[in-house]
């Protein structure tokens, strides 16, 4: 079992880059996946201090988070996700709404990404990229249909944990930690009851 320390995020890139894997690839998506989907029962406490990670006072619109959430009617709900991988799509009363990319199993998930990333402001990747996204372009967009099951309200009084960024350089092996904590059902589940969400709006 791999042991998470704050230097999880760095010490895979490293091996990433060893094996001369570039960045935002095809091969990179595939390296990622094999190398982390055998990563069982993380520490997120622990992830959460990774030095590749940034602690922020609240989220900022555009960015990609992670935190630990209790869901202010968790009794009402059939599940919900305790450790949400968000980006911040806008303001909410008392919060925010935001895309939870755990929703989606992976190799969907990644490649609802790749559509997401064709909505950032840059191709830097740096400080400075973020996403250019809201809910009637989402709504609106044929292609993101999947975004249906992720799109999420939360509030700033029921994060648990202190709000972490994650940065652009960090995207990529972020969406295939298996870091998704979902409560009341399996991951497998939930990932069923999104595809019916999506299947069901997307035009052939």
């Amino acid at each position: 079992m791999a042991k998470l320390t704050n230097d999880f995020f760095s010490r895979v890139q490293l091996e990433r880059w060893k094996a001369a894997i570039p960045r935002r690839t095809e091969e990179s998506k595939k390296w990622f996946y094999d190398r982390l989907k055998g990563i069982r029962n993380l520490n997120r406490k622990n992830l959460l201090n990774d030095d590749s990670l940034v602690v922020k006072n609240k989220p900022l619109v555009g960015r990609m988070f992670m935190f630990i959430y209790d869901a202010k009617t968790k009794e009402d709900l059939p599940y919900f996700d305790k450790f949400p991988l968000i980006i911040m799509v806008g303001p909410a009363k008392g919060g925010f709404y935001g895309l939870n990319l755990h929703y989606l199993p992976p190799l969907v998930r990644a490649m609802f990404f790749d559509k997401l990333l064709k909505h950032t402001n840059n191709k830097k990747f740096d400080e400075t990229t973020k996403f250019r996204l809201n809910y009637e372009m989402l709504k609106s967009a044929s292609n993101l249909k999947q975004f249906q099951p992720c799109f999420k309200r939360y509030l700033f009084s029921h994060i648990k944990s202190k709000t972490v960024e994650v940065p652009s350089s960090e995207w990529e092996l972020a969406l295939f930690l298996q870091t998704d904590d979902f409560v009341y059902k399996t991951r497998q589940t939930v990932w069923k009851d999104s595809k019916k969400m999506y299947s069901n709006t997307i035009t052939p």
